[in-house]
């Protein structure tokens, strides 16, 4: 993150996309369509982690994107998911962290 990046919260973000997408008719895409756009751009971020670290360079005619654009495009997306479902971003994340916080708690070698 660059110096003159904003910080955002996830209900800040929610109501960023939510204030642009709310300027169309059509509104949010199906879940089936959101779904689908989610895995086009995972995939397209994948590929990106495949040129960066894999062993597939790019060619020389393919754009210049980075893993950091790749990554707020799935960002967009999954906030349009979570919009269009109704679904607090932030409080999907704490249901989360905490099953995983107490789950995983010793599956793995703690630092010391």
């Amino acid at each position: 993150m660059t110096a003159k990046s904003k910080t955002y919260s996830t209900d800040e973000i929610q109501a960023r996309v939510d204030s642009y997408i709310s300027q169309f008719k059509e509104g949010y895409f199906s879940p089936l369509s959101l779904m689908a756009r989610l895995t086009e751009e995972l995939g397209e971020m994948a590929r990106e982690v495949n040129h960066y670290y894999g062993e597939k360079p790019k060619k020389s005619s393919e754009t210049q994107k980075t893993i950091e654009d790749e990554l707020g495009d799935i960002l967009f997306v999954l906030t349009c998911f979570a919009n269009s479902l109704d679904i607090n971003m932030s409080e999907a994340f704490d249901s989360s962290i905490s099953k995983i916080e107490s789950r995983d708690k010793d599956r793995w070698t703690h630092k010391d």
